[in-house]
């Protein structure tokens, strides 16, 4: 199993434009959240905590990357850019399992205790999402190991 990792020089691979989209559309996402939840309430408005708030822009902006990636050694790039913003739509998927989690354990605890909920809601966010992604990524080894079989039948 490959274990997960944080590589920093991906941040040089960015504009700084890119980034001001993302803080844009990151704070636009959060003001609606506020606007919401002053309309309708806390509950209604604690549902949208749960949207990624950049998914919309780190999507698009990970395809671009993708695509000048490959066009800098000579290919189109256009499937590699599509595969990697599909990859990041699954990622933030398995990011909302793991924040509606979050939430539930968080509204179930709280009237008992405050930080109590925090660290129940934290718990929950964290196992959900460990789970979700080892799941995820046990049915893709399943799946793959019968395509790659029959790809090569077929070919």
């Amino acid at each position: 199993m490959t274990p997960i990792h944080f590589s920093p020089s991906s941040l040089k691979e960015g504009r700084w434009y890119e980034y001001l989209i993302r803080f844009a559309l990151g704070g636009a996402a959060t003001a609606l959240t506020g606007l919401i939840s002053s309309r309708f309430g806390a509950l209604v408005g604690g549902l949208f905590l749960a949207f990624p708030a950049i998914f919309c822009a780190s999507a698009t902006l990970i395809e671009k990357h993708e695509i000048r990636r490959k066009h800098g050694a000579g290919l189109a790039g256009t499937r590699r850019g599509q595969e990697a913003a599909a990859v990041d739509s699954a990622g933030a998927a398995l990011g909302a399992l793991g924040m509606l989690a979050f939430a539930v354990a968080f509204w179930l605890t709280v009237e008992v205790s405050a930080p109590g909920a925090f660290v129940a809601g934290s718990l929950a966010w964290l196992v959900v999402s460990v789970a979700a992604w080892y799941v995820r990524r046990k049915i893709r080894s399943a799946r793959g190991g019968r395509w790659q079989r029959h790809q090569s039948r077929v070919y």
